[in-house]
């Protein structure tokens, strides 16, 4: 039983690498070497599984690509500052927790990315998921800044909003979110290659 599992899931990977978009995944990472280039900060946001992603490259995107860079990424995964989380999930609801901040952080230029599995597709009992990712983009874009999307299944309403994006193409939750994980890495080594680190630390 588990054999065939295995061999369906991969088959799922395989499926993601032969359909994914190359011209997107290319357009995602020149929005970002435009940010690094003009030293604009980068948000990065994500709920769930997501929200670990969003850690993960803000870590890439400050220690790897950076380390002998001529100047540094300025990245920050706005899910990282959990008393300052809780405390807006208390008084303010979870909707607001990422739009908050960015209203007090962004700056014209300035670059969000959004990790979600269905890009604000769907339900759950708690109601719309991820609403407080758009309500964030509606934010980033009356602020006059890029909106850099990974998303899964149809693109959601992300996918609409965002000035570039990548839909992972599977309709699979663990395949969507595993796959952001691939491109998080990718994109961060074509970052560090093009801006010239020659660092080989990882």
């Amino acid at each position: 039983m588990s054999s065939e599992f295995i061999r369906s899931y991969l088959d799922g990977v395989e499926d993601v690498v032969r359909k994914i978009s190359r011209d997107d995944i290319e357009a995602t990472i020149n929005v970002l070497y435009e940010a690094w280039k003009n030293d604009k900060a980068v948000y990065i946001i994500g709920n769930g599984g997501s929200a670990s992603t969003a850690s993960h490259f803000a870590a890439d995107l400050n220690k790897y690509v950076s380390d002998d860079a001529p100047h540094r990424f300025r990245a920050f995964a706005l899910v990282d500052n959990i008393p300052l989380m809780s405390a807006l999930t208390n008084d303010n609801g979870w909707s607001d927790v990422y739009s908050y901040q960015l209203e007090s952080f962004m700056k014209e230029g300035d670059v969000l990315i959004g990790i979600s599995v269905h890009g604000g597709s769907g339900s759950d009992r708690a109601g719309p998921w991820s609403q407080n990712l758009l309500k964030a983009v509606k934010v980033a874009k009356e602020k006059k800044g890029k909106v850099v999307g990974l998303i899964g299944f149809d693109g959601g309403m992300l996918r609409k909003l965002a000035d570039a994006s990548i839909v992972v193409p599977a309709n699979s939750t663990p395949q969507v979110e595993g796959f952001h994980l691939v491109l998080e890495h990718m994109i961060a080594a074509r970052l560090k290659e093009a801006i010239g680190n020659k660092s080989k630390r990882y």
